[in-house]
C-alpha cells in the first residue's frame, strides 16, 4: 500500500483524512495537481427501485414516534491498524431506512403536523474543488474512488440530503428537543446529546429508556421482510449455495487440506458475487466441529472424519445468508456418523414442519430440542428420561446441544436482536419472518459421559426459512440435507471437478 503526501496541519487530519506524518508537497506540484481535469459529473441518474421501500419504512418509524425527533447514525470506519481501516459496513437500521452504504451518515427525522421530515446528512463529495481528492488517503477520490455528491445521493435514494457539517453545528439545537438517538454508532452524536439515565422499576428490572425503545422498535419493524428484502435474501442464499458447491468440488476425499483453504474458496465466491461474507466462516474439521464459533480455522481435514461448515454470503445490499452443512470428508458417513447426523436431520425437519404463521417461536425450539433429546436417549447417553432432561429445572440434554434452534435473519446474521422479548423470543411467527433452523449435536473430545467413539463428533444442519401464508419455504433448498442426499451431492460435485468462481 502506497502513502500519500500532504501539507495539512496535524490538527485538521481527523476531518481531512490526512495523517500527521504526511510530508509537505511543493507548491509547484500543488498547482500542477489542481488543474487539467475534465468533468466527472454523472448525468441521467434516477431513483433506485428500492427507494420506495426505504420511504415506506421511514413512514412506519414516523408513525411509531409521532412528535419525536429521531436520530439514526450509520457509524464511522473503524481502525484496523495505525492508519488503515476495516472495510466499512453500514449500520443495519440506517441502511434499512436510507439505502446509503457510505460511512459517517446520519439520518435525522424532525416531526411536523403530518409526520416527519427526513434529512440524510453525509460527507459531501469534494471532487476537484479542493485538494482532498489527491491528498487524503481516507477520503480522496484518487485513493478510494468516486463517491456520489449530495445532489446525486438525493436523486438516487429519494431523500433530502445535506452536508454533514450542517448537522455538526446543529446538534446542540437538536439536543434541546429531547431527541431519541440510536446509540453506539457515532461517538460525536452520543456525546453531543446526553443519554437518558435508566430508571429501575419496582420489581428490580430496568425501565426501557426512550433511546432503547427506538432501537427496539426499529428491530421489530425489521422483523417482517418486504418483497424487495426477500429477493435480496434469496440472492444471498443462492450465492451461498454456489459457494458450498465450490468447496465440495475441491474437497479431496483421500488427503488432508487446511480449513483455511475451504474458508478462502467460499470467501472468493462471496466477494465475487456479493459484498463478502456475512460473518466469519466457521470451518470445523473433525473435533473442531464441536466448538460452536470455531473461526481460527487452522486445522486440517482428515479422510474418515466429518467437516462442519457454517458459512453465509452477504449480498451487495447487505442481506446475509446463514447456512451450515456437515459432510463426510471421505464421501460417505460411517454408521455411527450417520446415526448422529440423522438425529440432527430429524430434529431440523420437525422444526421446519412446525413453522407457520401464529406458531409461538418457543414452540419451534421445544420441537427441535425434544427430537434431539430423544436421539440422545436412543444413543444411550441421557442420564435421565427425555421428559426429565427437557424439564425447565433440568435441561441436562443441553450439554450436547448447547444452543437454541435458530434466530431471525436479514440485514444482520442475528437479525432484529434489539427487539423486545414479546416480539421475538416470546412472540409468534408471522408471514414475512425469515429465520434459521439449525439444531446440532456436539460431543467434546474430553467428555467422559459419552462413548469414546462419539467424542470429537459434531453435527449441525442449518437452513434459512421464510414464513409464508401457507406455512414456510426453505430459501436454501438448493443444498441437500438428508445423509443420503449429501453423499450423492458430494460425489456429483467432485465428479464435476473444481471450478474458478465466476469463470466457468
Amino acid at each position: 500500500m502506497s502513502e500519500t503526501q500532504a501539507d495539512t496541519p496535524a490538527e485538521s487530519g481527523a476531518k481531512s483524512g490526512e495523517r500527521p506524518h504526511d510530508p509537505k508537497y511543493p507548491q509547484k506540484f500543488l498547482d500542477f495537481m489542481r488543474g487539467g481535469w475534465g468533468s466527472s459529473e454523472l448525468t441521467g441518474l434516477v431513483a433506485v427501485p428500492q427507494a420506495v421501500h426505504h420511504a415506506r419504512r421511514r413512514d412506519a418509524v414516523s408513525q411509531a414516534f409521532p412528535g419525536d425527533v429521531l436520530i439514526i447514525p450509520t457509524g464511522h470506519e473503524k481502525v484496523r491498524a495505525n492508519d488503515t481501516f476495516f472495510r466499512f459496513r453500514a449500520g443495519s437500521d440506517f441502511a434499512w431506512l436510507t439505502g446509503d452504504y457510505d460511512p459517517e451518515g446520519v439520518l435525522v427525522m424532525r416531526p411536523h403536523a403530518g409526520g416527519h421530515d427526513a434529512v440524510l446528512y453525509r460527507r459531501p463529495r469534494k471532487s476537484k474543488d479542493s485538494d482532498e481528492f489527491f491528498r487524503s488517503a481516507q477520503y480522496g477520490e484518487l485513493w478510494v474512488g468516486r463517491r456520489h455528491s449530495l445532489d446525486e445521493t438525493a436523486t438516487r435514494l429519494g431523500i433530502e440530503t445535506r452536508d454533514l457539517e450542517e448537522l455538526e453545528g446543529g446538534l446542540t439545537e437538536l439536543a434541546a428537543a429531547g431527541p431519541r438517538v440510536l446509540r453506539g454508532y457515532d461517538a460525536g452524536v452520543d456525546k453531543a446529546i446526553p443519554a437518558e439515565t435508566p430508571v429501575e422499576n419496582e420489581d428490580g428490572t430496568t425501565a426501557m429508556t426512550r433511546d432503547r425503545e427506538l432501537a427496539a422498535v426499529l428491530s421489530e419493524l425489521r422483523l417482517v421482510k418486504d418483497e424487495w428484502e426477500l429477493a435480496q435474501l434469496q440472492d444471498a442464499v443462492d450465492i451461498t449455495v454456489r459457494g458450498f458447491e465450490d468447496v465440495a468440488r475441491m474437497l479431496p476425499a483421500d488427503r488432508s487440506i487446511s480449513e483455511r483453504v475451504i474458508e478462502g474458496v467460499f470467501g472468493m465466491r462471496s466477494r465475487l458475487e456479493g459484498n463478502g461474507i456475512g460473518y466469519d466462516s466457521i470451518v470445523g474439521a473433525g473435533s473442531h466441529a464441536t466448538t460452536l464459533h470455531w473461526i481460527t480455522n487452522d486445522g486440517r481435514t482428515t479422510p474418515g472424519e466429518l467437516i462442519l461448515m457454517d458459512m453465509g454470503t452477504e449480498n451487495n445490499h447487505l442481506y446475509t445468508a446463514d447456512v451450515t452443512r456437515t459432510v463426510p470428508v471421505k464421501g460417505t458417513f460411517t454408521p455411527l456418523q450417520k446415526q448422529v447426523y440423522d438425529i440432527v436431520y430429524a430434529s431440523q425437519q420437525a422444526g421446519m414442519d412446525a413453522v407457520k404463521p401464529g406458531v409461538p417461536y418457543r414452540d419451534i425450539h421445544e420441537t427441535c430440542m425434544r427430537v434431539l433429546a430423544e436421539g440422545l436417549n436412543d444413543l444411550g447417553i441421557l442420564p435421565v428420561s427425555v421428559d426429565e432432561a427437557m424439564a425447565e429445572d433440568s435441561l441436562v440434554y443441553r450439554r450436547w446441544t448447547l444452543h437454541g434452534f435458530g434466530h431471525m435473519l436479514g440485514l444482520d446474521v442475528h437479525d432484529c436482536a434489539a427487539s423486545r422479548m414479546e416480539h421475538y423470543w416470546k412472540g409468534d411467527l408471522a408471514e414475512g419472518h425469515v429465520l434459521t433452523v439449525e439444531p446440532g449435536l456436539y460431543f467434546q473430545t474430553d467428555d467422559e459421559l459419552v462413548p469414546e467413539e462419539l467424542r470429537g463428533v459434531g453435527v449441525r444442519i442449518e437452513d434459512d426459512i421464510l414464513v409464508t401464508a401457507e406455512g414456510h419455504r426453505n430459501l436454501s433448498e438448493g443444498l441437500p440435507r438428508t445423509s443420503g442426499d449429501v453423499e450423492t451431492w458430494l460425489a456429483a460435485q467432485r465428479e464435476a471437478g473444481p471450478r474458478i468462481a465466476g469463470l466457468d
